[in-house]
């Protein structure tokens, strides 16, 4: 099991141990929340209202305490207290899963889903169960998916049309062997960096651009130093939440029933706080002055052919074969 890596975690478990994951009373079981996201996010917007209907389903019985902006560190250092049992919950990129439970790797390759309903039917069918449930005996459990729309490419100085543009150019990925694969075939130079770090990364030039979805490239106002989009949506990466099994497994059959339903009713919100948040972050950076660029999305296609299909001959083989096969 991973254990602490840093100073700030261990002092951050040390503060969580002191409160532990969840907190019981006589009325009243507060499951303990973290993410890395700011409170005027979808996915945070969606947790609040999973507040709202556990506390309804349970009769006020259960409750989440959530803890925002990175409170209680970054996305490993929270899965990491979530295994110790410091913690009960935490909403994450599946790509940061990928160190702890290797079958989410596949959420990292480029262009594996057709469409947005595609996407979904996966999410929502055997594949998406299958894979929340692989992380258990790694000590998490997967309750659900939140809506992270499409990844696409902004850049600083250089616009990115095709995957010709990318030879020579920084580009800021996730901490995830996928992505950093991902870049390379392209033909860019992957460079992983924190997110709290990109902003100024990004002004001073130690990378060119980075790549991520709308909301995320607008909340945290990349666009005023990254004055080219490119919609090029090469991958479609869920947000997880998942809780760990100490947690789970302490749980009553009723009240993992009461959490269950809250996430399935909170997913179904968040898809429509995204699809609103998205349509409004591409008009608010346009409106910036950002170029927003229709890619050519064959010619992205066709530069990670070979990545996938080596992807085919590994253990994540037999997962890409039944979403291929799913409609």
């Amino acid at each position: 099991m991973p254990f602490f890596k840093t100073t700030r975690l261990l002092l951050t478990a040390i503060t969580t141990l002191a409160f532990t994951a969840c907190a019981i009373d006589e009325d009243t079981t507060t499951l303990r929340v973290a993410h890395t996201l700011d409170t005027h996010h979808p996915v945070h917007k969606a947790m609040q209202y999973m507040d709202e209907r556990l506390s309804l389903h349970s009769g006020g019985k259960m409750r989440l305490a959530l803890y925002p902006s990175g409170q209680l560190g970054s996305e490993r250092e929270v899965i990491e207290l979530l295994q110790i049992g410091s913690l009960s919950m935490t909403k994450v990129s599946a790509s940061s899963i990928e160190a702890f439970v290797p079958e989410m790797k596949v959420f990292g390759l480029p262009y594996l889903f057709n469409d947005s309903t595609h996407f979904w039917n996966v999410l929502n069918g055997e594949i998406g169960e299958q894979l929340l449930e692989s992380g258990v005996p790694f000590r998490i459990r997967g309750l659900g998916y939140f809506d992270a729309g499409s990844r696409s490419f902004y850049s600083t100085n250089k616009q990115i049309i095709t995957p010709d543009d990318l030879p020579g150019m920084k580009i800021r990925v996730l901490s995830s062997p996928s992505a950093i694969a991902m870049v390379k075939a392209m033909g860019g130079s992957a460079t992983p960096i924190s997110w709290s770090e990109l902003y100024t990364s990004l002004q001073q030039g130690v990378v060119d651009g980075a790549e991520n979805n709308l909301p995320s490239f607008y909340l945290s106002k990349h666009y005023e130093v990254c004055k080219y989009l490119i919609l090029d949506e090469h991958t479609a990466i869920p947000d997880v939440l998942i809780i760990g099994t100490h947690t789970w497994d302490n749980l009553s059959p009723q009240q993992q029933q009461w959490l269950s339903l809250a996430m399935k009713e909170a997913t179904v919100y968040q898809r429509t706080l995204w699809e609103q948040a998205s349509a409004e972050a591409l008009a608010a950076v346009k409106a910036a002055g950002v170029t927003v660029i229709p890619a050519q999305k064959e010619l992205f296609q066709q530069s990670v052919q070979a990545l996938i299909e080596a992807q085919t001959k590994t253990e994540l083989g037999p997962i890409i074969k039944k979403i291929r096969d799913t409609e």
